[in-house]
């Protein structure tokens, strides 16, 4: 009897946990490591993961490095094999939280915030910190982050035959539409 009870309680207790979170599996990071007189170097992943729980502000992200697309095929080739070595690292991870964030503060008017957290990128981890634009229409929340790494930074390696071709500071913009 008591495990015919004990049962639907976990269960429940999942679903009010599971409501906390806000997930899409839709939203897009865009990344360009262009230098001025060259060939744009820039990719774009729409298939990332993105979580939000509005009660505390917290947030992660999850994308497959092998999800980013190029206007080039080589291109692609290039950064998934010799930059991003994404058989060595698959993917990308971010966790942090929205600073002074509170969900019943949001409008339809875009709000400035800071975002702090940590980015795991091509083995290695680097604290972040981004401003983001927020906004709320009905249920729908849209967060767009722009901010900057350095592939150095991460160990990433780019041969000096082209180092003239690409920048070392990657600029990386998200956008999540959360609903």
């Amino acid at each position: 009897m008591k495990k015919i009870i004990l049962m639907p309680m976990i269960l429940a207790s999942f679903l009010v946990f599971s409501q906390e979170k806000i997930v899409t599996k839709s939203s897009t990071i865009t990344f360009e490591a262009s230098v001025p007189s060259f060939q744009p170097v820039l990719g774009t992943n729409t298939n990332v993961t993105f979580v939000l729980n509005p009660a505390t502000g917290e947030i992660a992200s999850l994308a497959l490095i092998k999800g980013f697309q190029f206007e080039m095929p080589l291109m692609e080739e290039h950064f998934n094999e010799n930059y991003m070595e994404t058989d060595k690292y698959p993917k990308a991870i971010f966790r942090g939280k929205i600073e002074k964030f509170d969900s019943n503060n949001l409008t339809e008017d875009y709000k400035d915030y800071v975002i702090k957290g940590n980015l795991e990128l091509h083995g290695k981890s680097r604290d972040i910190n981004a401003s983001a634009k927020i906004t709320k229409t009905g249920s729908r929340i849209t967060i767009i982050s722009d901010f900057a790494v350095n592939a150095s930074d991460f160990g990433i390696p780019i041969p000096s035959l082209i180092k003239y071709k690409l920048d070392d500071r990657v600029k990386v913009q998200i956008i999540a539409v959360l609903k």
